[in-house]
C-alpha cells in the first residue's frame, strides 16, 4: 500500500511538472502517468477499483466548490442555458451518434446506449481545464458549466432507464433497481432527500460552524466541512440521486455564508489531490492492447467521437449567435467522454445491453478523448483562437485640426491621471489610444480620446506632433511603449519623451533609446506606502521621509550607473549588493549625524 501510494505521487510529480510545462495542463499529466504505471504499463499500481473508488471523492469534492462559487441568483441566471444549452446539446450528440452506432451493424437498443452514455463530457476534465485557461468565466465556460449541469441531473434517469433495454431482463432486474411498481416510493425518497439537504443547508449548517469556529480547533473545522460535503453526497446517493449533485446542493447553499472562504480554502487541497487520483484511474483503466489489435477502429471511435461532439458544439455556439472563438472554445471544451460515461456503460455491461467488445471500445474511446481534450484545447487556444480574433482595426479617427503642445498616448490608468491634471491647470492636450473598448469607458464618462495607433507616424502626424512640445508615452505594455518611442524618434525627433516603465528593465531598455524622462509605475506609490508603514512603526515622521529621500536618491543614482551593464546577470547582481550594503552605511551614518 505504502509502496503504491509513492508511486502514485512520484508519478504525477514527475508527468504533471512536464506537461504544466509545455503549457498543455496537469490533466493530461494524469492520465499519461496512470498510463505509464498501470496494467498496460510498467504495471506498478493495479489495484484500479480502490483508487477509483476513493477518487470519485475527487469529483464530488468539485461539484461542491463550485456551488460555493455559484450563488442561488447566479444560478437563477443559469436558468435559459441550463435548459436551453443542456437539451440542445445531448439531443442531437446523442442521436447522431446512436445514428452512427445504427449504420455500424449494432442493434438499435446498443446504439441508443452508446449514444446517451458518449452525449455526456467530463466535468471533471471541462471545469479544471477552463479554470486554467483563465475562460471559466466567459460566455463560454458559462455555457459549458451549464451544459455539464444539465447532464450531471440527466444522468440519473439515463442509468435508471437502461434496465428497460435489457433483452429478455425487464421483468428480473426492474423492480431491484427501477421501483417503477411503487412509483411514490421512489419520488418519496427523492423529495425526503431534497428536503433535508435544503432544510439542513438553511437552518443547522451555519449554527454548526458557528459553534466549530467558536472551538478555535482548525482541524475540528475541517473535519466538519468534509462531513457536510460527503454526508450530503451520502442522502443524494441514498435516494437514488448522483452524490456529486447532493454536494453541488451543500455548496449552493453555503455560497452566501460568512464561512465561504474558510470552506473553500479547507476542502480545495483534498479535491485537488483526489481529483488527481481520479485522472490517473482513467489514464490505468485504459486498455492499451486493444489499441495494438484494432489501431483504425479505435482512432476511428476516438475522432468519431470528437468530431460529433465539437460539430454539434459549434453548431450550437452558432445558432447562439455567439462569436467563432467563444463557440470553438464551448465545442472543444465538451468533446471528450464523461466519468459518468464509465459507470453507464458498466451498467449496461452488466444488464447485457452492451456486448463486452462494444463496452471496451467505447470506454477505451473515452479514455482516449479525455487524453486528447486539454491537447486540443491547449492547441486552439495558441494557434486557432488569436487568428479567429484578429480583426482588421477600424481606421482611426479623424482628429480635429486644434494643435495641442500635449500629446498623451495611452489613456489608461496612467494616462488619464496625467489628462485630469492638464485639464485642472487649463492646458489642451490631445489623447490617443488603440483600445476601442478603453476609448468607450473614457467617454462614457466624458473623457475626449481619439481611437488610433500611436506607434504609426500618420497617426501621431495626424495628431499634431509636429507642431507639439513633448509626448507622454502610457501604455500598460512595454512593447507597446518602446514602438510608440521608436517613432517619435525617428519623424519627430523634437518632442520631449516622458515614458512609463513598468521595471528596471524597461526603464534600462528605454535609456537605450535615449529616453531620459522615465517614471517606473510602482516606484513613488510603494515609496508612499513604506514611508506609511515606517511611520505606523513609530518612526518619527521627519526621519522616515529622510529615509525615503535616501533611499530614492541612491535607487535613481544605481538605475544610471547599471544602465551600462544591464544585460550581464552576474555583474548586475554584484552591483545591486554593493549598492545595497552601501545604501546601509548612509542610513546608518544619518542616523549618526542626526
Amino acid at each position: 500500500m505504502l509502496l503504491s501510494l509513492v508511486v502514485l505521487l512520484g508519478a504525477i510529480a514527475l508527468a504533471v511538472t512536464a506537461t504544466r510545462r509545455a503549457g498543455l495542463g496537469s490533466i493530461l499529466g494524469y492520465l499519461l502517468a496512470g498510463a505509464a504505471i498501470g496494467p498496460a504499463g510498467l504495471r506498478l499500481v493495479t489495484d484500479i477499483g480502490q483508487i477509483r473508488a476513493v477518487s470519485a471523492l475527487g469529483i464530488i469534492m468539485l461539484l461542491f466548490l463550485i456551488g460555493l462559487e455559484l450563488r442561488p441568483h447566479r444560478l437563477w441566471l443559469l436558468r435559459k442555458a441550463l435548459l436551453g444549452l443542456g437539451p440542445g446539446q445531448m439531443l442531437p450528440t446523442a442521436a447522431l451518434i446512436a445514428a452512427l452506432g445504427a449504420l455500424a451493424g449494432l442493434p438499435w437498443p446498443e446504439s441508443l446506449v452508446l449514444g446517451a452514455g458518449l452525449a455526456l463530457s467530463s466535468t471533471a476534465i471541462v471545469l479544471p481545464m477552463l479554470r486554467e485557461s483563465g475562460v471559466l468565466a466567459s460566455p463560454s465556460g458559462r455555457d459549458s458549466f451549464a451544459v455539464l449541469l444539465f447532464q450531471d441531473i440527466a444522468f440519473v434517469p439515463l442509468v435508471a432507464l437502461v434496465p428497460l433495454l435489457s433483452p429478455g431482463a425487464l421483468l428480473t432486474h426492474l423492480p431491484t433497481h427501477l421501483p417503477a411498481h411503487l412509483p411514490w416510493l421512489a419520488a418519496a425518497r427523492t423529495l425526503a432527500a431534497v428536503a433535508v439537504i435544503l432544510f439542513g443547508g438553511q437552518t443547522l449548517l451555519r449554527p454548526a460552524f458557528a459553534a466549530v469556529g467558536g472551538a478555535r480547533t482548525p482541524e475540528l473545522f475541517t473535519a466538519t466541512a468534509l462531513l457536510v460535503v460527503l454526508g450530503a453526497a451520502a442522502i443524494a446517493e441514498a435516494a437514488g440521486l448522483s452524490p456529486s449533485l447532493g454536494a453541488f446542493a451543500a455548496g449552493v447553499l453555503l455560497s452566501d455564508s460568512e464561512y465561504r472562504h474558510e470552506l473553500k480554502a479547507d476542502i480545495e487541497p483534498f479535491q485537488g489531490l483526489l481529483l488527481g487520483f481520479f485522472f490517473l484511474s482513467v489514464g490505468m483503466s485504459a486498455d492499451l492492447g486493444l489499441v495494438r489489435a484494432h489501431p483504425l477502429e479505435v482512432a476511428a471511435a476516438v475522432i468519431g467521437l470528437i468530431a460529433v461532439k465539437a460539430a454539434v458544439g459549434f453548431a450550437l455556439g452558432f445558432l447562439k449567435r455567439d462569436t467563432a472563438p467563444s463557440a470553438l472554445r464551448f465545442a472543444l471544451a465538451l468533446a471528450q467522454g464523461s466519468e459518468l460515461t464509465f459507470v453507464f456503460f458498466a451498467s449496461a455491461d452488466a444488464f447485457g445491453v452492451l456486448s463486452h467488445r462494444v463496452t471496451a471500445l467505447a470506454t477505451l474511446a473515452v479514455a482516449l478523448s479525455m487524453a486528447a481534450t486539454p491537447l486540443l484545447f491547449a492547441a486552439s487556444e495558441r494557434f486557432l483562437i488569436p487568428r479567429l480574433e484578429r480583426r482588421t482595426p477600424p481606421p482611426p479617427d479623424l482628429i480635429p485640426d486644434t494643435r495641442t503642445p500635449v500629446l498623451i498616448c495611452g489613456f489608461g490608468r496612467v494616462g488619464q491621471i496625467v489628462g485630469r491634471i492638464l485639464r485642472l491647470q487649463r492646458i489642451p492636450f490631445t489623447a490617443l489610444d488603440r483600445s476601442p473598448a478603453q476609448i468607450a469607458v473614457v467617454r462614457r464618462f466624458g473623457g475626449k480620446v481619439y481611437f488610433g495607433d500611436p506607434a504609426r507616424p500618420d497617426v501621431l502626424g495626424a495628431a499634431g506632433a509636429a507642431e507639439a512640445r513633448l509626448i507622454v508615452v502610457a501604455p500598460d505594455e512595454e512593447a507597446e511603449v518602446l514602438a510608440i518611442v521608436d517613432a517619435a524618434k525617428r519623424h519627430f525627433p523634437h518632442l520631449a519623451i516622458l515614458a512609463r516603465a513598468r521595471d528596471r528593465r524597461s526603464a534600462h531598455r528605454l535609456m537605450d533609446r535615449g529616453v531620459t524622462r522615465i517614471i517606473r509605475e510602482t516606484f513613488f506609490s510603494s515609496l508612499r506606502l513604506a514611508e506609511w508603514v515606517l511611520e505606523d512603526l513609530g518612526i518619527a515622521p521627519a526621519e522616515a521621509r529622510r529615509t525615503i529621500a535616501l533611499f530614492t536618491e541612491h535607487d535613481e543614482r544605481l538605475l544610471a550607473e547599471t544602465h551600462a551593464i544591464y544585460t550581464d546577470e552576474k555583474q548586475l547582481i554584484q552591483t545591486t549588493q554593493q549598492a545595497a550594503d552601501e545604501l546601509a552605511l548612509l542610513l546608518d551614518a544619518d542616523r549618526e549625524q542626526a
